[in-house]
């Protein structure tokens, strides 16, 4: 389970080469982003098909790495020339189910009862 307080999500913009594990994703933080791959914070990365999406996370004691496929669809991902982009936690849920994260459409909800 990954806390959400305090936790920032950084998005690495364009397509990233999903045969990458652990170690090298955590050196593409490292070298092309400048940022520390152990700080706790979770890193984003997106397939070229836009179907699979890899999250790197530091807990502290060690490294995770997760994965996540559309059977449908795919993820809608920022273009930037940055190379990096900061989103919030309740923004990753979205992305995570396949909700355009930028614009999230709220449900219709009646005015009144009855």
């Amino acid at each position: 389970m990954i806390p959400v307080a305090g936790v920032r999500v950084w998005i690495a913009t364009g397509h990233t080469d999903m045969r990458r594990g652990m170690k090298s994703l955590a050196l593409l933080v490292q070298e092309a982003f400048t940022r520390a791959p152990h700080g706790g914070d979770l890193y984003v990365f997106r397939g070229k098909s836009g179907k699979l999406i890899k999250i790197l996370w530091h807990d502290g004691l060690g490294m995770s790495l997760y994965a996540k496929r559309l059977e449908r669809g795919h993820f809608l991902w920022p273009s930037s020339a940055d190379g990096v982009v900061t989103i919030t936690p309740a923004q990753l849920g979205y992305l995570l189910e396949g909700i355009d994260w930028r614009m999230p459409q709220h449900t219709w909800r009646p005015q009144a009862a009855g």
